[in-house]
C-alpha cells in the first residue's frame, strides 16, 4: 500500500493528465549503453503511469510517445523506436483491454510504418467499447502543425460557405484538433529536469499544472505519479481568476 497514494483527494483529481516521456537516452548513456537502451527500459515507467492513473480512476492519460521533430534522429534510433512501439503493442495489447482502457492515437500518422500503423488501429479497434478510462499516445505528433492544420481546415470551411467567421471561437477551434473529444490537459508532467514544453499540446494546457521532474524517465515509478497527484492537489487553480472569486464559487 503507497503511503502517498493515502493522501490523494479521490473528490479532487485531474480529469486529463500528458506526460512529457524524456531521459531514456541520458538514462542509458549513464549506465555506458547506447540511447537505445534507455528506450527499451522505458516501457516498465510506462506500464507505472498507466496502472497508476488506472488505479485512481484518471479518465484520461496522454503520453508523448513520438514527437514529429523525432523523425530527425539517427536512423538506427527511429528504427529501433517504431519496431519497440509495435514489440509492445503486441505484448501490452490484452492488458490494455482488460484494464478496461481505450486507447487513442493523435498526430500524422501518414508517416508511419504500415506495420506499427496496423498495430495501432488493431489495438484501437481492441479496445474501441472500453469505458474505464482514455490512454492517448502522441505519436509523430507536433502541436504547432495540429494548429496549422486546423487553420487550414477551418479556412477552407469559411471558403465553403460551412463555416461564418463570426462563430469561430475557442470551442469552434478546439473542434479542429486531433482531441476534440477530450478534455483540456489539467495536469502535464515532464520527466529528465528539462523546463520545456517541446511544441506538445500547446493549445490543450492552456491552463494546465505544470510539473518538471528532475529524474529520468525510466526512473518513474507509481509513488513519483502518485506525489505529482498531491502536488497538483495542493495548487490553487485560478483560470485567470483572484483567489477570492475561486473561493467564492
Amino acid at each position: 500500500m503507497s503511503l502517498i497514494k493515502d493522501k490523494i483527494n479521490s473528490k479532487n483529481l485531474p480529469k486529463h493528465i500528458a506526460i512529457i516521456m524524456d531521459g531514456n537516452g541520458r538514462w542509458a548513456k549513464t549506465r555506458g549503453e547506447e540511447r537505445t537502451f534507455g528506450h527499451r527500459n522505458a516501457i516498465n515507467a510506462v506500464r507505472n503511469a498507466i496502472n497508476a492513473c488506472n488505479e485512481i480512476d484518471i479518465p484520461y492519460l496522454t503520453l508523448y510517445t513520438f514527437s514529429s521533430e523525432n523523425w530527425s534522429r539517427p536512423a538506427n534510433e527511429v528504427s529501433t523506436l517504431m519496431n519497440l512501439l509495435v514489440e509492445t503493442l503486441l505484448l501490452e495489447a490484452e492488458e490494455i483491454f482488460s484494464k478496461g482502457l481505450r486507447m487513442h492515437v493523435i498526430g500524422n500518422l501518414e508517416k508511419l510504418p504500415p506495420l506499427v500503423k496496423e498495430q495501432l488501429e488493431r489495438v484501437m479497434e481492441l479496445t474501441k467499447e472500453n469505458t474505464k478510462g482514455n490512454l492517448v499516445l502522441a505519436i509523430s505528433y507536433g502541436s504547432q502543425n495540429e494548429i496549422l492544420n486546423a487553420v487550414k481546415s477551418i479556412s477552407s470551411d469559411v471558403k465553403e460557405g460551412k463555416v461564418d467567421v463570426e462563430n469561430i471561437d475557442e470551442k469552434l477551434f478546439e473542434n479542429y484538433l486531433y482531441t476534440k473529444d477530450f478534455p483540456p490537459v489539467d495536469l502535464l508532467i515532464r520527466t529528465s529536469g528539462e523546463i520545456r514544453i517541446s511544441n506538445f499540446l500547446l493549445w490543450q494546457i492552456a491552463y494546465a499544472e505544470l510539473q518538471f521532474l528532475d529524474i529520468l524517465w525510466p526512473d518513474f515509478t507509481k509513488d513519483i505519479f502518485f506525489q505529482c497527484i498531491v502536488d497538483y492537489q495542493n495548487k490553487e487553480r485560478r483560470y485567470g481568476l483572484t483567489g477570492d472569486q475561486i473561493n467564492a464559487q
